[in-house]
């Protein structure tokens, strides 16, 4: 039999924890020694061990984690649990990534303020574009609900352009709608194409309208456009135009993969006030 500090080793818990586990009758010793009080343990019991531990992981309380054991769940039903417990911390995680993201892009954002000037904006006249695109409803406009939405969408779009034999006619573009039920915000992924086809290969075609637009350069990864949106809010202040929707982007020269490199104008639709 294991002495108390070699089944903690063996267990990779502490000495303390165990003798807590024995006095709930969580996981009691095997023998205990009747003069030195000592406990010892058995190899076998490390299963039983492993399986505290795994349910305490799932955030059940000790109590819980007891009546579970005595009704002797098995190792299909454990790894299920477990299982389900993986794919919510992997949920938990992702959503605090992106969160973390945001928070990183208003710090620096906030720390670039007063960088970048209005003498940065143009106003111009954005001509109407044949464009072949693909949509998907992202939860806000939010960068952190936006990116995943639009990025996989360009992929397939190039896929079914190529699998139709059309050639994309310029850089990419992205353009937003608010959703028809007010809940969320219409993405698309579009390029533009020469000619004049109603569909491709499964692909909508659609004509973007001509727009007069505050345009800037933003350069870096679109995470961080909200500076480049605020300097376009404070030139449409400081010339009386007000905004006519979303911004639109057009990326000149953008590769996910090397985001950090990225050059993408945005086009702010704007009317006079």
């Amino acid at each position: 039999m294991l002495t108390i500090g070699d089944f903690a080793s063996l267990g990779r818990v502490s000495v303390r924890m165990l003798r807590h586990y024995d006095s709930i009758g969580l996981l009691p010793p095997a023998a205990v020694d009747p003069h030195s009080g000592y406990r010892y343990y058995t190899a076998a019991q490390l299963g039983r061990l492993n399986r505290v531990i795994a349910l305490k992981e799932l955030g059940l309380t000790l109590a819980q984690v007891r009546a579970i054991l005595d009704e002797a769940v098995d190792l299909v039903e454990l790894r299920g649990m477990l299982r389900l417990r993986r794919a919510q911390l992997a949920a938990q995680v992702a959503a605090d990534t992106a969160r973390l993201s945001s928070v990183e892009a208003r710090l620096h954002m906030i720390e670039t303020e007063g960088r970048m000037t209005s003498q940065d904006v143009v106003l111009k006249q954005v001509p109407s574009i044949r464009v072949a695109e693909l949509s998907a409803v992202a939860r806000s406009y939010e960068p952190a609900d936006i990116g995943p939405v639009l990025t996989p969408l360009y992929p397939e779009l190039f896929r079914r352009l190529e699998a139709a034999g059309v050639n994309p006619a310029g850089p990419a573009v992205a353009w937003y709608d608010q959703a028809v039920d007010g809940d969320g915000v219409v993405v698309h992924a579009g390029v533009g194409i020469e000619g004049s086809r109603q569909a491709v290969g499964g692909i909508t075609v659609v004509e973007l309208p001509a727009i007069t637009a505050a345009t800037t350069i933003h350069h870096g990864p679109m995470d961080t456009a909200d500076r480049s949106l605020q300097v376009l809010a404070r030139w449409i202040e400081e010339n009386d135009w007000r905004t006519d929707g979303y911004a639109r982007e057009l990326y000149v020269e953008y590769w996910p993969e090397e985001a950090d490199k990225g050059v993408t104008e945005l086009q702010l639709p704007v009317r006079r006030a």
